[in-house]
């Protein structure tokens, strides 16, 4: 209990938002309107969640905030090249609301791999 919230947190919640968010363009086109529903309530109690946590963040940890994100954005462009490479080299051509998924996703998975092999300065 009493864990302090810190900005590598919040970019991991703002990751998940986006890869929330990459998912609905695949599941309005299969027309998996539950998988939609289910997908839209995430969203919400994860942007609530994301909301408090910004809120309780020092000042010195939402200056860190921008490096995060940029090292997320670097992350989502490897995310996108890996999993284009992979589906040019591996599958047939797939639908893009599918790849879009992918490459959010490995893009978080690098981001959050970033973050564990490497993480950001304190201070």
């Amino acid at each position: 209990m009493g864990a302090m919230p810190t900005a590598e947190r919040l970019s991991i919640m703002l990751g998940l938002l986006a890869l929330m968010l990459s998912t609905i363009p695949r599941y309005l086109a299969g027309g998996h309107d539950n998988r939609l529903t289910m997908i839209m309530l995430a969203l919400l109690a994860v942007a609530a969640v994301t909301v408090v946590h910004w809120r309780m963040l020092e000042a010195s940890e939402r200056r860190r905030l921008p490096v995060l994100l940029k090292r997320f954005g670097i992350s989502l462009l490897a995310g996108l090249g890996l999993m284009g490479a992979w589906h040019a080299l591996m599958t047939d051509w797939i639908s893009w609301q599918l790849f879009i998924a992918h490459a959010t996703t490995a893009g978080l998975l690098l981001h959050v791999l970033w973050l564990w092999w490497r993480p950001s300065e304190t201070g």
